[in-house]
């Protein structure tokens, strides 16, 4: 099941996906990230660390659901993917 966030139109958030609790093995570290992001809500940025992902994301319609894909490969060339869901909702 998808992780689930909200977040209101007018706010620019950031959201991390914390790939080394049970995904990584030890000593195994994330080579590239990329992320997929539907039309309708905006990626700032994006980062990496050796065990997490973060996505910077600005606007959206109020009352919409954005599933955003992130794949990761791995040290290990092991390729992961995972979906995470943000709601926009005015607050």
């Amino acid at each position: 099941m998808p992780r689930q966030f909200t977040k209101d139109p007018d706010e620019v958030l950031d959201y991390t996906v914390d790939w080394g609790t049970n995904v990584l093995a030890t000593g195994e570290t994330i080579s590239t990230s990329t992320w997929t992001v539907p039309s309708g809500i905006t990626k700032d940025s994006d980062t990496k660390t050796n065990t997490t992902t973060v996505i910077w994301l600005s606007g959206g319609t109020a009352g919409s659901d954005y599933n955003l894909a992130n794949k990761i490969v791995t040290s290990a060339s092991r390729t992961f993917e995972r979906t995470i869901t943000v709601g926009v909702r005015q607050k």
